[in-house]
C-alpha cells in the first residue's frame, strides 16, 4: 500500500485547504452563506439543479411525463452551479436545507410544495401524475421502490467513494480507490444479475427505478462517469450494457440527460430549459454530421 500513514487527532478540526478542487464548497456546517433569491419561471414546476447523475434523474422523468402526454409536467429548469456555491444561497437552502441538487418547487396548488432529494422528487412527481412509471399494485410497486431506494443507498459509494478518490482527490490513495472500486464492481454485478432475468430493473415495465439507476450505472457502463470504463472492466457486465443502451435509445432520456448540463460537447449542453423549443434551438445549432 502506498501513501503516508495517518494518525487521526484526538479532536477533528477543519482544514479548509484539504478538499482538493471542492475545497471552496465543502464545509462541516449547514445553512446559507449568502442571500440570493431563486428565479421563478412561468410553469408550476420549478426545478433548481445541475446535470449530474442525480439531476438527470428528475429531468428524465419530467421529459418522460411530457412525452406521455402529461402537459402539467411542463417545467423550468434553472442552473445551480455547485462549483460556485449556488446551493448555499438563501433561496436554495429554503427549498433544500441540505444544500444538494436537485430541488423542486411545485407552485401548482394554493401553497408551494418543496421537494428535495432526488428519490423523493421521483416518487412525488410519479404520484402527482397518476402513478406514472410507478406501479400501483403489489408486488410491482414494492419492487420498484426497493430498487429506487437501493440506488439512493448505493450511489454514494460510487460517487463520493469511488468517483471522488479515483477522479477528484488531490492525492491518489491506493486503499481508498481499491476499496470503492471493489464495491462499485459488486454493485454492477448486482445489477447485471438482476438484468439477466428482467428486461428492466423492477420487472417487465420501465419505471422510475430505471430513471434513478441509469444516470449512475448506465453512465458507468457506457464509460462516461469518471472515465473509468476500462479500469472497472465494464465490458464484463453485458446485461447492464444492454439495458443502458435500451434506456439511452428513448428520446425523453436523450433530452433529459442534457438539461442543466454545462460540460461535454456543445450539442449535449442545455444549461437551462424553459420550454420544449429549447431543445429545437440546440438541435439547430448542432454542427452538420454531429
Amino acid at each position: 500500500m502506498s501513501g503516508t500513514e495517518y494518525t487521526p487527532p484526538k479532536v477533528w478540526t477543519w482544514n479548509k485547504d484539504n478538499g482538493g478542487q471542492f475545497a471552496s464548497t465543502n464545509r462541516p456546517v449547514a445553512g446559507p452563506t449568502h442571500d440570493k433569491d431563486l428565479p421563478v419561471g412561468r410553469h408550476p414546476l420549478q426545478l433548481y439543479s445541475l446535470g449530474t447523475p442525480n439531476g438527470q434523474k428528475v429531468t428524465i422523468l419530467l421529459e418522460e411525463l411530457l412525452a406521455a402526454g402529461h402537459i402539467g409536467a411542463e417545467y423550468d429548469a434553472w442552473l445551480i452551479r455547485i462549483g460556485d456555491g449556488d446551493q448555499f444561497g438563501s433561496g436554495f437552502v429554503g427549498i433544500n436545507p441540505n444544500s444538494k441538487i436537485p430541488a423542486l418547487l411545485d407552485r401548482s396548488g394554493p401553497e408551494p410544495v418543496r421537494v428535495f432529494e432526488s428519490g423523493a422528487i421521483l416518487v412525488y412527481l410519479a404520484e402527482k401524475f397518476g402513478n406514472a412509471f410507478l406501479p400501483v399494485t403489489q408486488p410491482a410497486r414494492a419492487e420498484t421502490l426497493s430498487w429506487l431506494f437501493w440506488q439512493m443507498g448505493s450511489a454514494p459509494f460510487v460517487g463520493g467513494g469511488f468517483g471522488h478518490f479515483y477522479a477528484y482527490a488531490p492525492v491518489k490513495i491506493e486503499y481508498a480507490i481499491d476499496r470503492y472500486a471493489m464495491e462499485t464492481k459488486r454493485q454492477l454485478d448486482v445489477l447485471n444479475r438482476r438484468l439477466a432475468e428482467s428486461e428492466y430493473i423492477a420487472g417487465p415495465e420501465y419505471t422510475i427505478a430505471d430513471m434513478a439507476i441509469w444516470p449512475w450505472y448506465g453512465g458507468l457502463a457506457k464509460g462516461w462517469n469518471y472515465g473509468a470504463g476500462e479500469f472497472l472492466s465494464v465490458h464484463e457486465y453485458t446485461h447492464v450494457i444492454r439495458w443502458a443502451d435500451q434506456i439511452l435509445a428513448r428520446p425523453a432520456v436523450q433530452r433529459g440527460r442534457i438539461v442543466n448540463r454545462t460540460w461535454g460537447a456543445p450539442s449535449e449542453q442545455l444549461p437551462e430549459r424553459h420550454e420544449a423549443a429549447d431543445f429545437d434551438a440546440l438541435a439547430r445549432d448542432k454542427p452538420a454530421g454531429g
